[in-house]
């Protein structure tokens, strides 16, 4: 007789540990980090929300609790280097090892490189990718002493289908060939390094300056779905590839974004994703 077929059904995230690096949100809205944190919560996953202000990540703490989960809330400015490997140690202090990340934190841009300042371009290459590569710097010898572990880096389609947002762009360009680095560097050492890369999902860092109707409606009919994204499309994504379920996944970016660069809008017409 043959033996029962085992088919792989698990999480695999028994007694893990992530960081959620920009985890909060304004109000009780769902941004893509916030997301992501209550997702894996929500699946066994103890969190560290690090967000730049207090209540945001609190709130999120809340949300977690209130679906079973186990979270603490952390306050760093991770273009600090110093925040961000206390970060690290909060999540040992706390939990005793690090498994997983999240590098979640980003700022937009609008214009060309004639329009941008240079001042402007330091400060998004310094927020969009140079605090993934602090928080990994420190989130990695971690990881390697838990026996391994993963990451997602998050950016952007504007990567893959610039139009108007170029130093935006350059920088989410920028996150997706750090992921492809990280992930040769560190295979080794049994962590896995991936990136997502959103579309134009409605989130709190989207409307949070106010949105126009029409702009949104320009938003969901960018997706060759027809259908409004949001973060927690995103979120479910982070959770795939910190998973098991990838367990044979490294190096890549996931595009979530209902089709939208399959299409061709006018330059900035569906608003910075």
């Amino acid at each position: 007789m043959d033996a029962p077929l085992q088919v792989p059904d698990s999480w695999g995230f028994a007694g893990k540990v992530a960081i959620v690096t920009g985890a909060g949100a304004a109000a009780d809205g769902i941004g893509n980090g916030r997301a992501a944190a209550i997702l894996l919560a929500k699946t066994g996953v103890r969190v560290v929300v690090v967000d730049q202000a207090a209540e945001p990540a609190a709130r999120t703490v809340s949300m977690i609790k209130t679906v079973g989960g186990d979270a603490v809330a952390f306050v760093a400015d991770v273009t600090k280097p110093e925040d961000c490997r206390a970060a690290v140690e909060a999540a040992l202090d706390r939990f005793g090892r690090l498994d997983l990340l999240d590098n979640n934190v980003g700022i937009g841009s609008r214009g060309s490189v004639v329009d941008e300042s240079p001042e402007r371009w330091r400060r998004i290459m310094q927020v969009n990718v140079e605090t993934m590569f602090l928080v990994a710097k420190h989130a990695i010898p971690a990881m390697i002493k838990a026996g391994g572990g993963a990451i997602v880096n998050v950016s952007s389609i504007s990567a893959l289908r610039p139009r108007g947002l170029t130093a935006y762009s350059a920088s989410k360009g920028a996150v997706i060939a750090l992921t492809r680095a990280m992930a040769v560097d560190h295979g080794p050492d049994g962590i896995r390094v991936n990136c997502v890369a959103p579309g134009p999902v409605y989130t709190p860092m989207v409307y949070a300056h106010g949105m126009s109707d029409e702009a949104r409606e320009r938003r969901r009919t960018a997706s060759a779905l027809g259908i409004e994204g949001t973060g927690w499309d995103v979120g479910h994504a982070v959770r795939f590839l910190l998973s098991d379920h990838a367990r044979y996944v490294t190096g890549q970016t996931l595009v979530v974004d209902g089709g939208a660069t399959l299409r061709g809008p006018e330059r900035g017409t569906e608003g910075r994703a």
